[in-house]
């Protein structure tokens, strides 16, 4: 593992993610998957635990006045019901089918972002 490749993803992932609020694991995913040689488990896992991280560039949003809080709590509280939910059902799939959902839903949220307002 580079620490200069390692580093340039959170980089990029960070910029992508702070820009354009996209989840960071959809940069993240893909480049440790395609430059980490990691399996699709070990950047899942990866992307996860960076994007407690990412509460620091919530609060420059927060700070200008975009962040409802009470909004936040509760998308939170299902994000971690949901998260722990999927971690249980995307420990147990191949890594290889894991992967092409994921591939698969970025397609759809894309074409979905392209083609609806």
């Amino acid at each position: 593992m580079s620490l200069i490749v390692c580093a340039g993803i959170g980089v990029a992932g960070g910029v992508l993610s702070g820009l354009m609020g996209v989840g960071g694991g959809i940069i993240l995913i893909p480049l440790m998957v395609i430059f980490l040689k990691m399996t699709q488990h070990q950047a899942q896992g990866v992307s996860l635990a960076v994007i407690t991280l990412s509460f620091f560039s919530m609060l420059v949003y927060y700070k200008k006045g975009y962040v409802d809080i009470p909004t936040a709590v509760f998308i939170g509280i299902g994000f971690v019901i949901g998260g722990f939910i999927g971690a249980h059902i995307a420990s147990v799939m191949p890594s290889d089918i894991l992967k092409k959902c994921f591939a698969v839903f970025i397609i759809i949220v894309g074409l979905r972002m392209l083609i609806f307002k």
